[in-house]
């Protein structure tokens, strides 16, 4: 795991990254965000376990959870696997918490793979956090979310953002996220861009102000 802890830290950002990438491989998105000096963050980015992953004809990688298909959206998201991951993730939360860092000065963060964690985590997680940051993402077991939700995730602050072009995660997934966070009473704000399955330039603007909305308080 990458830990990233400037002196003074009172808040914290867990950066949660994609299928086959690495903790420290979200690293530079973080340094481009340039947070001012005066609000130290400290950002955690942990690793994904290794496993093999189905649609890449076994072969083994890290990842939060296998794929199975692409055609069957329970398959496209192991629910076993979903729920290690983010109790992982909520335990990193705990270890937080234990060091003095308030849950609500908290953010949780992730793109793809590492977007269906945070949303997992954060939108059952029993306290309130300071946000969750989903990028490029989609829902896994949308149908236990009604029941499984939090009363704390009813004030969690939720910013969902997509490329347009997404040819790994389609925008409609992006969309049915919202649409069923939504449909439970959320309000999460929005933000389409021209691109890929990637994280663009002018997003990084937007990630930074919002950022410094859910910390800055």
């Amino acid at each position: 795991m990458t830990d990233l802890h400037p002196e003074g830290a009172r808040h914290a950002v867990i950066w949660l990254h994609g299928l086959g990438d690495s903790g420290a491989g979200l690293a530079p998105l973080v340094e481009a965000l340039a947070l001012p000096a005066d609000l130290p963050v400290r950002h955690l980015l942990p690793d994904a376990p290794e496993r093999p992953i189905t649609i890449n004809m076994g072969y083994r990688m890290r990842g939060w959870y296998d794929i199975k298909s692409f055609e069957d959206p329970a398959d496209r998201a192991v629910e076993s696997h979903v729920r290690e991951s983010a109790a992982r993730i909520a335990s990193l939360i705990e270890q937080l918490v234990a060091e003095g860092f308030a849950p609500e000065r908290i953010v949780l963060a992730g793109f793809s793979q590492g977007g269906v964690i945070a949303s997992f985590t954060a939108l059952r997680h029993p306290v309130p956090l300071a946000g969750l940051l989903c990028m490029s993402t989609y829902l896994a077991a949308p149908n236990t979310l009604p029941g499984e939700m939090s009363e704390a995730a009813r004030a969690l602050p939720i910013c969902y953002m997509h490329g347009i072009y997404d040819d790994v995660v389609n925008l409609s997934m992006g969309w049915d996220a919202k649409n069923r966070l939504e449909a439970v009473g959320l309000s999460p704000e929005w933000h389409e861009y021209p691109m890929r399955h990637e994280i663009c330039r002018p997003q990084l603007g937007d990630i930074r102000s919002w950022l410094l909305a859910r910390l800055g308080a």
